[in-house]
């Protein structure tokens, strides 16, 4: 497959042009990727205008993720978040005084800067069983009752799959009830691009979603920050004739040409044997799987190249274990109190995997009473989003903070989901949740 992208600034190196523009470094190798750094020369093409090198690398795109449209961003999935809510916003059937969207609560705090920007009042819709913060199961059973009994239908439904823990949610269905009540289908698919290539795709474009978004650098050989805006082929309204413009609105203008070039080369690498990689990472992974189990982990494997231990069954945090790998060399995703996630790929070498395995220790259980990371209860919503993160604010202690009103939402990232909503009340459950996450402060509203 063509890499246009690529191919025009390798071309402009060899030229040794002097280069009397940005960026600053001037293609002096300092890091040892200055030359190929460049940015909006002439032929370079333009990020949010596309008509040259980045357009036909766009279609390439396209063309691999069977897209009505598939736009290239360089501020990773929260660029591309945002835009996708405003799209749906911008083609919303029926216009609101106050626009409001239907939301899973486990959204990524980008949504919440989003949502902040555009004004839009959420509905959150909560998991019918216990959950933890970052798993928020939704069935299509229970949207279904939601939309059914709505007045006011809002102008889209945004979910999260898979989430931080390898949940994968029941897109397909769910889409089917979205399309039942006109709402559009938005998913957050940021830990998810490579989906489309597995044996069989489980990418929300091929599940019925409308609009979708990916964390190319997540799980392809993408640089940091690479990321794809999908526009499905059957999506309710035609998104894609306002794209660029809603990338442009919450982006740089000057979008990385490195992060570009690997979006560029991936198309490459996804079009030629990326499926039977795929396909041997997963058997490695299982490999993996079978021998942890048999030193006593309990794993949760829902999403294909991810490995997920519930440390909690068996009195162990995902923090120490985290902090027992670490000290063997291996560094992974994301780890809390009850879980400890490892995220894999085909470029994942082999002596990582048995590297990994060397790292666990055989473990005996301990009966350890430990509180778990739940989702706290629903808070009062005393302020909307927007006015609670443009209204003034103080620091204060966590323990401070009770019954006052969150202002922006203090979270690490990973997982970046929100314990208080901007503009919630803040509980005692959630300054529990904080306390277990490491946080010590949080910006509440002055007053408030």
């Amino acid at each position: 497959m063509e890499t246009p992208i690529y191919d025009f600034v390798k071309e402009y190196q060899k030229k040794g042009t002097v280069r009397l523009h940005m960026p600053g470094h001037k293609g002096s190798p300092f890091l040892g990727c200055e030359p190929l750094d460049i940015t909006e020369i002439n032929g370079a093409d333009d990020l949010y205008h596309p008509q040259g090198v980045i357009r036909q690398s766009e279609d390439h795109a396209t063309d691999l993720f069977g897209s009505r449209t598939t736009f290239y961003a360089t501020g990773g999935s929260s660029q591309c978040i945002a835009a996708m809510v405003y799209l749906a916003m911008l083609h919303c059937k029926k216009r609101q005084e106050k626009p409001s969207i239907l939301a899973a609560r486990n959204a990524h705090k980008a949504f919440l800067h989003a949502c902040a920007l555009l004004d839009l009042e959420v509905h959150w819709i909560y998991p019918e069983e216990e959950a933890t913060i970052c798993a928020c199961p939704i069935l299509p059973e229970q949207l279904d009752g939601i939309l059914g009994s709505m007045e006011v239908l809002p102008f889209a439904f945004f979910i999260t799959s898979p989430d931080y823990l390898g949940g994968m949610a029941d897109i397909k269905g769910l889409s089917q009830v979205c399309k039942k009540y006109g709402v559009p289908l938005l998913v957050d698919n940021a830990h998810g691009a490579y989906l489309r290539f597995l044996s069989q795709s489980l990418h929300p474009l091929d599940l019925g979603a409308d609009m979708c978004c990916d964390s190319a650098h997540k799980t392809l050989p993408v640089l940091t920050g690479g990321a794809y805006l999908h526009i499905a082929k059957k999506a309710a309204a035609p998104f894609e004739n306002d794209g660029k413009n809603a990338l442009a609105l919450f982006g740089s203008t000057s979008p990385s040409y490195l992060t570009l070039q690997s979006l560029d080369l991936c198309n490459r690498i996804l079009s030629e044997d990326y499926r039977e990689k795929i396909v041997g990472c997963q058997k490695k992974i299982q490999q993996l799987a079978l021998k942890l189990k048999k030193k006593g982990y309990p794993l949760q494997h829902f999403e294909p190249l991810k490995l997920v231990i519930e440390g909690g069954q068996i009195g162990i945090s995902g923090n120490e274990l985290a902090e027992t790998l670490r000290k063997n060399d291996v560094e992974v995703e994301f780890a809390d109190e009850d879980h400890l996630v490892m995220m894999f790929t085909p470029e994942t070498e082999d002596v990582a995997f048995e590297k990994a395995n060397m790292a666990f220790p055989p473990i005996i259980p301990r009966n350890v009473e430990r509180q778990k990371t739940v989702l706290p209860p629903r808070g009062e919503q005393v302020m909307s989003i927007r006015q609670a993160m443009f209204a003034k604010r103080c620091t204060v202690k966590i323990q401070q903070g009770l019954g006052r009103v969150c202002a922006t939402p203090a979270v690490s990232c990973p997982p970046a989901i929100p314990i208080a909503i901007s503009g919630e009340r803040i509980t005692k459950e959630m300054i529990e949740l904080f306390l277990l996450y490491g946080i010590e402060e949080v910006d509440v509203v002055e007053g408030g």
